[in-house]
């Protein structure tokens, strides 16, 4: 084989064959092939895509570049979840609970954040005690006993992967289709569940900017999760505005325990439904995902959910006190509020914006290796659709007094005001 060969063949739009492909990401992997050679590759590929078998095949070669988990000695049909990133998107900690409280078995490996996108895996570490990595057989046995783990990622888990995101992070080449999904469902794949749900968020909040691009993504993600033999089933949903009211690690965690105790925000409850019905159906508890749903109800107003996530973070070695108790999380060394200036509705709060001046206030990283603070974010208290007259506290910002001086103002230009109350936005725009 020849990666100059294999460069020039995806220049001029050839399709490449399954040796190519699985010797070039190997050989990649191994470091035999330059990063200079890979990222033309890349580039190649950015301008003239993938096929729908090529990205197959470069997908199971990533997921075959490291360890993948073996779920088969746990009872029942195991499902995952994945969102493909937002602001203020906790869901994870809300919908797993859910499932297992169903008796779905979820073994779960989350990623940190970087960016605008928060990650599970930093909310987590907001929880007193909490850990995030525990040996491979204790994880199995913990979601044989009591049905979900929640965990980071292996460092072993897809390491082709991790070496090509990087490539594509300094390249410019992040944005294309293909190289996404394979991405991602790499990583799916080698967690090793039966079944997967995924969450493709859109709007300014996320990767994806609009609903075709979105749909697109998730049809193709779909395609290759039903190529490996998994069950699938994609949502759609919006992330125009943050998800919530709380953006920020120990933030999130409290909204996420407030939601599993039946006094969640409207639309972070319903998504939650949504994607824990799907899992329960997925998982063969229920005939349908409405059936799903209407359990999932059941088990969050009865509490049910809320004491399968008492025993995780036990299980974790976390304190579950915090859960009544939220001054034991994370707390911030200063809080400044943001008022509005005018009277009238709020008609938009952006995502990004928001997700940005966040990760500013100290909760989220721009680099990998960046240190966070728990307790930095910001909370929304008005968001699309709510009334405000001129002095109202429509946010509060989190953090470190020299990270949050000046967020005020720029967190107030992230909302938009105007004299009518605008139409609500649905949150789930479609369904594969």
């Amino acid at each position: 084989m020849n990666m100059q060969d294999i460069i020039v063949r995806k220049r001029d739009g050839r399709e490449l064959g399954e040796d190519e492909i699985r010797w070039m990401v190997r050989a990649f992997t191994e470091g035999t092939i330059p990063d200079y050679q890979m990222a033309a590759w890349l580039m190649a590929v950015y301008f003239q895509k993938l096929s729908e078998k090529e990205t197959f095949i470069l997908t199971d070669a990533m997921r075959t570049s490291g360890d993948t988990a073996d779920l088969s000695g746990i009872p029942g049909i195991k499902v995952d979840k994945h969102s493909t990133g937002g602001v203020g998107d906790k869901t994870t900690l809300v919908v797993l609970p859910i499932a297992a409280a169903a008796g779905v078995p979820c073994a779960k490996m989350s990623g940190r954040g970087l960016g605008f996108s928060g990650g599970t895996a930093d909310k987590l570490e907001a929880i007193p005690g909490y850990k995030t990595s525990i040996p491979e057989e204790r994880f199995f046995r913990q979601v044989r006993n009591i049905g979900i783990a929640l965990i980071t990622q292996t460092g072993q888990i897809t390491p082709a992967d991790k070496k090509i995101y990087a490539l594509r992070d300094v390249t410019g080449t992040v944005e294309n289709q293909s190289l996404i999904a394979s991405s991602i469902m790499s990583k799916k794949l080698a967690a090793g569940s039966d079944a997967i749900v995924l969450d493709v968020k859109c709007g300014r909040g996320a990767f994806m900017k609009d609903v075709p691009s979105a749909v697109s993504l998730a049809e193709e993600m779909v395609k290759i999760g039903k190529s490996a033999g998994k069950k699938m089933k994609a949502f759609i949903t919006d992330m125009d505005q943050p998800l919530g009211y709380m953006v920020g690690n120990a933030l999130e965690v409290r909204e996420a325990v407030d939601t599993l105790k039946g006094n969640g925000p409207s639309d972070l409850t319903s998504l939650s439904i949504s994607l824990a019905g799907a899992m329960i159906f997925l998982g063969g508890r229920a005939e349908t995902s409405e059936e799903g749903e209407k359990n999932a109800r059941e088990l969050l107003s009865d509490g049910s959910a809320l004491r399968k996530f008492q025993e995780l973070v036990l299980a974790q070695d976390g304190d579950p006190a915090f859960i009544d108790h939220p001054d034991l999380l994370p707390q911030p060394e200063a809080v400044r509020e943001v008022v509005s200036g005018q009277d009238g509705f709020v008609t938009d709060v952006d995502a990004y914006k928001i997700g940005v001046l966040s990760r500013e206030s100290g909760a989220g990283r721009e680099e990998k290796g960046d240190s966070i603070d728990l307790a930095a974010g910001i909370e929304l208290r008005r968001k699309k659709g709510d009334p405000v007259r001129k002095g109202d506290i429509i946010a509060k910002v989190y953090g470190k007094e020299e990270k949050i001086e000046g967020l005020p103002e720029r967190i107030a230009g992230a909302y938009s005001f105007g004299p009518e109350k605008p139409g609500k936005d649905a949150m789930i725009k479609k369904v594969i």
